[in-house]
């Protein structure tokens, strides 16, 4: 039987996106977000949800652009770091040796040394609450090529991002392949007769 926990921020476990964005000094910064995913297709777009405290709230509201980056497992400190210090107090990218490099398509930065980039144009702001909506249209992915398959696509068994738990606060990566979407699901599927 399942039991009542009320109304939380409870979704089993979130992908954690590493937000990229300039403040008004053009001084780079990094946070760590785990309100956000894929939320539409054509235009591509990624929500990512921010508190108007934040730094890079601000900086995404001044550039009306931001980067999403994508870490792995090896770099979990990093990125905890990013979502527990403010960029009013440090320079993230200096404290933990990653490169800023100026994305050339959108006014934000992104991280030379990680694997995944997602470089976002805001298209719409939407005020929900305690946190602001950013929809970013995506603008262009940029991948190191040993993720990349004989074809150009994301080789997908080459992936180890990092999931964050929200309820009891705890990071994972990838385990182990289920099987293909929108193939697996269909032995389900009654035969018409």
């Amino acid at each position: 039987m399942k039991k009542s926990m009320g109304a939380k921020t409870l979704m089993a476990a979130v992908p954690l996106l590493i937000i990229g964005s300039y403040d008004q000094k053009g001084k780079p910064n990094l946070m760590a977000c785990a309100w956000g995913g894929i939320c539409c297709s054509a235009p591509p777009c990624i929500n990512i949800s921010l508190r108007k405290a934040t730094y890079s709230y601000s900086n995404i509201i001044l550039n009306k652009a931001f980067t999403v980056n994508i870490l792995f497992g090896d770099r979990v400190k990093e990125a905890d770091f990013y979502g527990i210090v403010s960029g009013c107090e440090y320079d993230k990218f200096e404290e933990t040796g990653i490169t800023p490099i100026k994305s050339d398509i959108v006014n934000a930065p992104f991280g030379l040394e990680f694997p995944m980039v997602i470089e976002c144009k805001v298209i719409h702001t939407i005020e929900i609450g305690l946190h602001t909506e950013f929809i970013g249209e995506i603008m262009d992915v940029k991948a190191e090529e040993y993720l990349l398959d004989k074809q150009g696509n994301i080789d997908t068994g080459k992936l180890n991002p990092i999931f964050y738990t929200p309820g009891s606060r705890e990071y994972y990566s990838m385990g182990n392949y289920l099987g293909k979407g929108f193939k697996i699901g269909k032995s389900i599927i009654p035969v018409k007769e």
